[in-house]
């Protein structure tokens, strides 16, 4: 078999993801929240789902940690620009992308909308919160993310971080994490299914 046949053996075996083979441009797609309010959980299903790539800002961090650099709010920035160098190659490949960050400032933010910018590609976010405290402050206990350099936050410190918490002024679907997991990927999906297959209706 020729080179150009296994590529297109592996194309039919390897379809384009859903949001992009029918409803148009690839989309960065921002999953954000406080720590402990199930955004990665959502952020996976997700990909899962439709078959994006997950970019997760905290295992990045880690291992940069572990690879020597100190901990601190550069290497913690450093990692979301890491995030999003990778984010635009990929959207530039033609390829939706999803990143999980807590992205709770204007500054981590604008990394996204700068990513997506540099491809030519659509911002969609979803904010994660979680209306019931007990079970935010149980799930924040319960969650063990085999991070070996990113420690577990503790519940004050969330409270800290809730408190300087920057409201989104980009349009956005809220979705609270007191719904069952597979409800919430549902709704998230359609979402961005609506949203795009809209972009094409402006555009066709």
């Amino acid at each position: 078999m020729s080179q150009l046949g296994e590529r297109g053996a592996a194309g039919a075996l390897f379809p384009p993801p859903l949001v992009r083979c029918h409803y148009g441009d690839p989309v960065l797609v921002i999953v954000t929240g406080l720590p402990g309010v199930g955004k990665s959980a959502l952020a996976d299903g997700l990909g899962g789902r439709l078959g994006i790539p997950v970019l997760s800002v905290d295992p990045i961090e880690s291992a940069m940690r572990a690879a020597g650099l100190p901990e601190g709010w550069t290497t913690g920035v450093a990692a979301y620009e890491v995030a999003g160098a990778v984010a635009a190659h990929l959207l530039g490949l033609g390829q939706p992308v999803i990143v999980d960050a807590v992205s709770d400032s204007e500054p981590a933010r604008a990394t996204w909308r700068r990513a997506a910018a540099a491809a030519g590609a659509r911002l969609a976010v979803l904010e994660v919160v979680c209306s019931d405290p007990s079970l935010h402050r149980s799930r924040l206990a319960g969650r063990s993310r085999q991070l070996a350099h990113i420690p577990e936050p503790s519940w004050q410190q969330v409270a800290e971080r809730a408190a300087g918490y920057e409201p989104w002024t980009d349009e956005r679907l809220v979705l609270d994490a007191v719904a069952p997991l597979p409800d919430l990927v549902d709704t998230a999906a359609a979402y961005l299914v609506e949203l795009a297959s809209a972009s094409k209706r402006r555009t066709g």
